[in-house]
C-alpha cells in the first residue's frame, strides 16, 4: 500500500465528523452523531483522488481509537466501520449492537 504523506486525521464536533488530511487537502471524513455515551458512526467516504491508497483504514481506526480515548462507545451503522470492526477486535469492548431503536433515531437524527 502506497499511503500518501504526511497524513492526520481530525476530529470535528461541530460537523459530527472526523476529517481525513493528506497535507493540506481533505482526503475523506468518516460522519458520526452522538447518542448519549454512543458515537453512532454512519457514513465513510475517501475521495476519489485518494482511492486505493489504504486511508480508508487509517481514517476509520484512528477515529476508533479517538471514540476509546474519549470513554465513549461505538455503533457501526456504517457498513465501512462496521467492516472495519470485524477485522479489529479490539474494539469489541466498547462496541455496541445496531437496534432499531438506534437506526430509528439515527434517521430522526439526520432529516
Amino acid at each position: 500500500m502506497n499511503r500518501p504523506s504526511p497524513t492526520a486525521v481530525e476530529r470535528v464536533d461541530h460537523g459530527h465528523r472526523y476529517d481525513l488530511l493528506v497535507g493540506a487537502e481533505h482526503a475523506g471524513r468518516t460522519e458520526y452523531r452522538d447518542r448519549g455515551v454512543q458515537r453512532v458512526f454512519h457514513h465513510t467516504e475517501v475521495d476519489a483522488a485518494f482511492a486505493g491508497q489504504g486511508l480508508a483504514p487509517l481514517l476509520v481506526g484512528e477515529a476508533l481509537a479517538d471514540v476509546r480515548r474519549s470513554g465513549m462507545r461505538i455503533v457501526p451503522v456504517c457498513p465501512y466501520v462496521a467492516a472495519y470492526l470485524e477485522r479489529h477486535r479490539e474494539f469489541d469492548d466498547i462496541t455496541d449492537p445496531v437496534t432499531p431503536e438506534v437506526l430509528r433515531w439515527l434517521d430522526a437524527e439526520l432529516a
